[in-house]
């Protein structure tokens, strides 16, 4: 299968209204369930800061689609990727985290951001591993994280959203050494 034609854009104020089609109980079902509209706008701001604190990324994923019969191709939103720091087995690393809208999934688009993330991540040079935590009862994800190159390390209890605790699987890429260990 040939990898969708994607691009990653940082995240910006508009995409708030990207996060709320994100915030439904059928996107949120493996992580806690759907937020309040305080706790959201509380994401959004995180992932708006990610960049200034030079903590992370957040990125709209952005797919090109096929030209239509005017000949001109679109680009669409169909979902989010992003990559932050985190406090993990008595170091810092990088956690990543993702979703695809309903009508987009299957077609690869997960897997290819997260690719995409992943190099991004490399690039900075700040850590010398990222990691995916998904529910061990999403198949999907889990699936994303093989087909994206993460290695499975193994299982663990965590903590996600803050207060709710959930058995994940462990997922690591490795991004090479960091610049400033």
């Amino acid at each position: 299968m040939d990898a969708p034609a994607l691009r990653l854009e940082p995240w910006t104020d508009a995409d708030l209204a990207l996060l709320r089609l994100i915030n439904t109980p059928e996107m949120r079902r493996h992580v806690g369930g759907p937020e309040s509209e305080e706790r959201m706008l509380v994401r959004h701001r995180r992932y708006l800061d990610f960049v200034p604190a030079g903590i992370g990324c957040m990125y709209r994923v952005v797919l090109e689609t096929e030209a239509g019969p005017d000949g001109v191709s679109r680009a669409v939103d169909v979902g989010s990727v992003g990559y932050a720091e985190r406090a993990w087995q008595g170091g810092t690393v990088y956690e990543m985290g993702w979703n695809v809208l309903a009508p987009y999934r299957g077609r690869g688009i997960a897997a290819a951001a997260a690719r995409a993330a992943v190099g991004a991540a490399a690039r900075t040079a700040r850590h010398r591993h990222l990691h995916a935590f998904p529910s061990v009862d999403h198949p999907a994800s889990n699936a994303v994280c093989r087909k994206a190159g993460f290695t499975l390390v193994g299982e663990t209890d965590f903590e996600f959203p803050p207060g709710r605790w959930m058995r994940s699987n462990d997922w690591r890429v490795d991004l090479g050494a960091p610049r400033d260990a």
